[in-house]
């Protein structure tokens, strides 16, 4: 038989995530998506609603498919969207722009008939997946928030960008920026920050020079996010700010946009697995979103129970299942009990079911709860964290029984 080798891991080693703030036009096509979501819930908490954009210059298409008692008028979502991200008519003209739309109205009576937490537990089984995925959720110790720290990094500077330009910080800038975070590890925790990247577009180039736009960045975003932070830039950290020179042009007008292009700084910054379907413009009755939060919810109480480090859940769901057909949990080495304990103490104590998810995280009622909207905040900020918003999936509420 041949001998298999164990490939030995890195000690040292560099990861970088990459995060967009709310103007990029991927992260755009995004939140248009969950507005629907939004709008269509806040209507008729029980609506079916699957959405996709794209947006370019000049030209918005939205794609929709949905079961609803609502009324929502589609274009005019598109375009306040839009128009809250900043851009002046020079940039993009929202009023002057042309939304196209491909719309699928389906019956009332494919509308989801129930309300979960009106439903005895038994009756949770005839609520089946629609479709079928595998998916992941992922928490490590980096952060107090749980999540991997260069993709908390990366979303932090990108909220922090956003602020800077509203408040007057950096006046200059385009709601259309990217950041980068590379952090150096060493035996699997941060131990510096390697490099930020920064490519700003800018609406008055004139105003900020190299030097004035990479000061600002520093001394007004950069020392803010890190004010607390236990990894911090130090001499070493090199800044890279627009490397390949300043953008005549940024936003749709400059790029393309599309709804679920951004799954990896949505999710884990590619530090952890993720499914490979987008989480935005769905309705809770889709597992491929929903179960993605469920999971999410399990690897971090795993982690804030202190049974291990590290920790990744896998669930895979079968068209017609209430239920995964299939759970696996991984934690690198890092638990303080075995695997088995863990993926057992999991099984137990978490309902993975559909509409055990709908149900205890009360998915179909928190666009009302929100005046701005719930769904469209994830699009914009990442779907999590602690950063922006009490997210039900984010608690660690189940510790005691892990614990026990």
């Amino acid at each position: 038989m041949r001998e298999v080798k164990c490939v030995t891991t890195k000690k040292t080693y560099l990861f970088s995530s990459e995060a967009v703030t709310q103007g990029h036009p991927d992260r755009l096509c995004d939140t248009i998506s969950d507005a629907l979501v939004d709008e269509f819930l806040k209507q008729d908490p029980y609506s079916r609603i699957v959405a996709e954009s794209a947006i370019s210059k000049g030209v918005i298409f939205v794609a929709a498919r949905y079961a609803s008692l609502g009324n929502v008028d589609i274009p005019e979502v598109a375009r306040s969207v839009i128009s809250g991200a900043g851009y002046t008519p020079e940039e993009y003209d929202v009023a002057d722009s042309t939304v196209v739309t491909s719309l699928i109205t389906m019956s009332p009576d494919q509308r989801c008939q129930v309300d979960e937490a009106e439903l005895k537990d038994g009756e949770l089984d005839k609520l089946t997946a629609r479709n079928q995925i595998t998916l992941f959720g992922y928490a490590c110790n980096h952060t107090p928030e749980l999540m991997p720290l260069p993709i908390s990094l990366a979303n932090h500077l990108a909220a922090e960008l956003v602020l800077a330009r509203q408040d007057g910080r950096m006046p200059y800038l385009s709601p259309d920026c990217t950041v980068q975070a590379g952090v150096i590890f060493d035996k699997g925790q941060p131990v510096g920050i390697s490099n930020i990247t920064l490519i700003a577009g800018l609406q008055r180039p004139k105003g900020a020079d190299e030097h004035t736009l990479i000061q600002d960045f520093k001394n007004r975003v950069v020392q803010n996010v890190f004010a607390s932070a236990a990894v911090v830039p130090d001499a070493k950290t090199e800044y890279f700010v627009n490397p390949a020179g300043v953008f005549p042009k940024s936003g749709p007008s400059s790029h393309s946009g599309m709804t679920g292009r951004k799954t990896d700084s949505n999710t884990y910054g590619c530090f952890a697995r993720h499914s490979g379907s987008a989480l935005s413009g769905k309705d809770p009755s889709r597992i491929d979103r929903v179960g993605a939060y469920a999971a999410r919810y399990a690897a971090k109480n795993v982690v804030a129970a202190g049974l291990a480090d590290a920790c990744e859940i896998q669930l895979s769901y079968s068209l017609g299942h209430a239920a995964p057909v299939s759970i696996q949990v991984q934690t690198f080495g890092s638990s303080k009990v075995a695997e088995t304990v863990i993926q057992k103490k999991v099984e137990t104590i978490f309902d993975f079911r559909l509409g055990a998810i709908v149900r205890d995280f009360g998915l179909r009622h928190l666009p009302l709860r929100y005046k701005q909207g719930f769904y469209r905040k994830l699009a914009a900020h990442g779907h999590f964290g602690d950063s922006f918003l009490k997210l039900p999936w984010e608690k660690i509420d189940r510790t005691d029984d892990l614990i026990k």
